[in-house]
């Protein structure tokens, strides 16, 4: 190889390598996918695979990953390397985690793996990958249910560990995972498919170090990281000096904690940005609190979003920004606090964020999305095995009115996305009976551009008992519309009885039984619009009416437009 080539990395070079990289975190993401016996995975991609270098820090993540995984696997990494120094790591050894307390994680169904490549017996990076499966066990199944009030509550807890060790199994330890979760045949193939997506990465990362040297790829990992934080600098110092502020509440959490408030100040000087919490509520009973590395995936989203959608998701994007918190806090939650729900809680500081700094970004600003991560959990024994099955559902709705457009109906927004589950999944899976699945009528909030439509998702249990166990947010409090604009439709679930009776249910609810002939209705919210709605163009009040999405009386009311 030339002495050009080991002093620097020539641009195409490095445009090769990172694709290159690209490619091998791409390609385990599809196995992964492809292998896992979930539908919580292989349906709707709830899970991540990255490259990290030798110190931990990410350099590659799959273009499919999830946001909220950022932080997740740097912290893993970071725990990891604090408790194995270097020269007890092994070829063949693969780690497994997922305390949010002790090992880096952000809640313990997302179980992270990681794996280490050598060359020449040295550690050039790691391959890692997390998935959220959709039971660890603990109190209430899906491991995700309100109610929870202590870590311990939640499922299994998962120090950094070795799950093999110089490629040998610690049947053991695995057995003692198995052991602790509901449906372990379901758990041990999604574990199977996490393993292999790694080996996949390994053998691949090892592929490319036949073409080029360690010390080539160690300072590619340098400037591909160096890359994203000087890109998102420069965008940084472009946003006018000063301090920017929001504030907003969370629903509850499920424990008798309501309007949980997260305040947010941030400071803008020259290329550099802070993020103040402080004055944010102290950590609450339920699981709704945030461990450090979820509020700095929040953060790295949202500043991602506003600033430069098309940076590479790496440690870069960690490098430009300061985190002040304060420690037993809601966004800094300390041991033993439950962190389930944790999605609900980092999609509201993507909305804080997005409202402190709309005024100075008003052309990427977004009325605020439908802020949750809608859980639902249906569990039981299906009667046609008599098998015990678990179906657990995040649940997408509306994303905020913009600048130039309507808001998108129905989706997963900001930091989760994953993709609906189709019905024919659902009913070939398991005993359950999707009555109806469509939008919710007049959701989206009114405005220039509206926000998008809430989902509506209707199930029974067929010839059997159930049980749900959910979890909702923005179904007190609405989500906001921006500069004018109307908030979006709150969401609710519903027990309906087999009398036809109905009862709206709490906003976390927890172990309702639902027998074989009753239903129960979840209606995510919907998303705040864009802009005051008396600016609404004609032609699209007109499309609005023609879509069957909004009522004569909504459109009356906002707009002034009835029936024509």
């Amino acid at each position: 190889m030339s002495s050009t080539l080991k002093n620097a990395i020539d641009p195409i070079t490095l445009e090769i390598i990172f694709n290159g990289l690209r490619s091998i975190t791409d390609e385990s993401y599809i196995a992964l996918m492809k292998s896992a016996y979930s539908t919580n995975i292989k349906e709707r991609h709830d899970h991540s695979t990255a490259i990290c270098d030798r110190h931990g820090r990410l350099v590659v993540q799959a273009e499919n990953s999830l946001p909220i995984h950022l932080a997740s696997m740097t912290g893993l990494m970071s725990a990891l390397l604090n408790k194995y120094p270097v020269e007890q790591i092994q070829p063949g050894d693969l780690f497994v985690a997922n305390d949010p307390h002790v090992a880096g994680g952000t809640h313990l169904p997302d179980i992270n793996m990681a794996m280490p490549v050598f060359a020449g017996g040295y550690i050039v990076g790691f391959i890692a990958n997390i998935a959220h499966h959709a039971d660890v066990g603990g109190m209430a199944p899906g491991s995700m249910a309100g109610g929870m009030a202590e870590i311990y509550q939640e499922g299994l807890r998962i120090p950094v560990v070795k799950l093999f060790a110089a490629g040998e199994l610690q049947r053991d330890l695995f057995e003692l995972m198995l052991l602790n979760v509901r449906i372990p045949e379901e758990r041990r193939g999604d574990y199977h498919a996490q393993i292999a997506a790694c080996r996949l990465g390994e053998r691949r990362l090892g592929e490319m170090l036949e073409r080029y040297e360690a010390d080539v790829l160690e300072r590619a990992f340098g400037e591909i990281t160096g890359r994203t934080r000087n890109r998102m600098r420069a965008l940084i110092a472009d946003l006018p000096d000063g301090t920017y502020a929001f504030e907003d509440v969370m629903d509850d959490d499920g424990l008798g904690h309501v309007n949980v408030k997260i305040k947010l100040e941030i400071k803008v000087v020259g290329d550099r940005i802070t993020f103040d919490f402080t004055g944010s509520d102290k950590q609450v009973t339920g699981n709704i609190n945030l461990t450090t590395n979820a509020t700095e995936s929040a953060i790295c989203y949202a500043i991602k979003a506003l600033l430069d959608p098309d940076v590479p998701n790496n440690a870069g994007v960690l490098d430009c920004f300061d985190l002040v918190t304060q420690p037993g806090t809601v966004v800094d939650c300390k041991f033993p606090a439950p962190v389930a729900a944790r999605a609900h809680t980092c999609q509201r500081v993507v909305d804080i964020i997005i409202g402190a700094l709309a005024k100075a970004l008003p052309e990427q600003a977004v009325g605020a999305a439908n802020g949750a991560n809608t859980t639902a959990v249906f569990s039981g024994v299906d009667p046609r095995s008599g098998d015990s099955y678990l179906y657990l559902e995040t649940l997408g709705g509306g994303f905020g009115g913009r600048s130039d457009r309507d808001g998108t109906d129905g989706i997963q927004v900001h930091i989760t996305n994953t993709s609906n589950l189709p019905i024919e999944a659902i009913e070939m899976e398991y005993p359950l009976r999707v009555e109806s699945y469509g939008f919710v009528e007049d959701s989206g909030g009114a405005g220039q551009y509206r926000g998008g439509l809430g989902l509506r998702r209707v199930i029974r249990p067929v010839d059997h008992v159930c049980i749900f166990n959910g979890a909702g947010e923005r179904f007190d409090n609405q989500p906001w519309g921006i500069f004018g604009a109307a908030a979006g439709r709150r969401g609710q679930f519903i027990h309906v009885r087999e009398d036809g009776s109905q009862e709206q249910l709490a906003i976390k609810p927890s172990a309702i039984t639902l027998l074989p002939k009753e239903q129960l209705i979840m209606e995510t919210p919907g998303a705040g619009g864009y802009g005051a709605p008396c600016d609404r163009p004609d032609e699209l009040i007109e499309d609005d009416r023609e879509s069957g999405k909004f009522t004569d009386d909504y459109l009356a009311r906002h707009y002034g437009r009835g029936e024509t």
